[in-house]
């Protein structure tokens, strides 16, 4: 299957510019051809092209799968790496997995003060194509750690990955309790100073480690969707 994307489906009945592109010219799509198109927020559509055109195709619905959510959301916040193709790749990864929420952090340590999103919008729409996803998930501009962990729902699970054995830390595989909404945040490559540790524990968090061997920024992202997933599909 190859799902198309468009938010507003349902209202204009039309694909976006760059959907349209791959449809009538890459994959050749023609009227009375049937697709399938996704809006991003749970809903997947089976089309029949009525008029098919490189910039706006036409399309009419004939059916529609709504698709029902996990009933936990994973918020993954990081700190964004110097390499900024390292975080594109985090971000494909993680929506592959399901992830819901991805927060820049803005930490003292960060190598990397400006982080535009939207190419980073665009890989995760990819993402959810191809991995047949039909819920876009959310991605937060920089924000620093203090003011976001003032913004998270008190029902969350809170964990943050700590390098530094001179704080006690937690298996994080052993310490989350799988069914319910779960926050992970991820330092930079110079890691959380004392200070955000502080400010994090105070908040709730606990500082875990992801195994015995150090991760890269991105890694620990990734290795953190992959255990929540993999937790909730066992339990």
């Amino acid at each position: 299957m190859i799902q198309f994307y468009s938010p507003d489906i349902v209202s204009t009945g039309l694909l976006p510019e760059s959907e349209s592109l791959h449809c009538c010219r890459v994959l050749r799509h023609k009227a009375g051809d049937e697709i399938f198109v996704t809006d991003g927020k749970g809903s997947r559509f089976k089309c029949r092209i009525t008029d098919p055109h490189t910039s706006h195709t036409s399309v009419e619905i004939i059916g529609k799968e709504d698709i029902i959510d996990p009933t936990y959301r994973i918020t993954i916040a990081v700190a964004p790496t110097k390499n900024v193709d390292r975080m594109e790749w985090m971000a494909e990864k993680c929506v592959e997995l399901g992830v819901n929420r991805i927060v820049l952090l803005k930490c003292t340590r960060s190598e990397r003060k400006i982080m535009k999103t939207d190419r980073l919008q665009k890989i995760m729409i990819s993402a959810m194509k191809q991995s047949l996803g039909v819920s876009l998930p959310e991605i937060s501009e920089l924000i620093s750690l203090k003011e976001f962990v003032n913004h998270i729902s008190p029902e969350a699970q809170r964990f943050f990955g700590y390098c530094s054995e001179d704080f006690p830390r937690k298996e994080f595989a052993r310490e989350y309790k799988p069914g319910s909404d779960v926050v992970v945040m991820i330092g930079p490559e110079g890691d959380f100073s004392p200070e955000e540790v502080k400010i994090a524990v105070e908040a709730g968090f606990m500082p875990v480690t992801f195994g015995n061997h150090r991760l890269r920024t991105e890694t620990a992202a990734l290795f953190a969707v992959s255990a929540i997933e993999t937790l909730n599909q066992l339990n």
